[in-house]
């Protein structure tokens, strides 16, 4: 029983981590096509994907619906999109911008 209660554990924990790459990959689409740079996408993707609601998640998805046709510096990202996103949302891509330029 011990191995297979380890087995199941690593199945589970690898089932985990391809669903957050995943999510990953398409908030960083989602930034991308709503007009943030590749690089600033994949870095906030990277802070977002385990601080947000899977609904919170799917709703990064529209933004592209509402695309200015232009990249976008974060700050005008954030205004531009503001109404449009959920509140915590918004904070936890503030949040995570802000440690992406302070690491860039």
């Amino acid at each position: 029983m011990g191995q297979a209660m380890r087995i199941l554990f690593a199945a589970v924990a690898l089932l985990l981590v391809s669903c957050s790459t995943v999510a990953e990959n398409r908030i960083t689409t989602a930034l991308a096509d709503a007009g943030l740079s590749e690089p600033v996408a994949e870095c906030i993707a990277e802070r977002m994907v385990d601080r947000l609601s899977w609904d919170q998640l799917r709703g990064l998805s529209a933004l592209s619906e509402k695309r200015r046709g232009k990249k976008l510096s974060l700050p005008e990202f954030l205004h531009h999109y503001r109404a449009a996103l959920d509140p915590e949302v918004y904070a936890v891509m503030t949040r995570a911008g802000v440690r992406c330029a302070l690491t860039a």
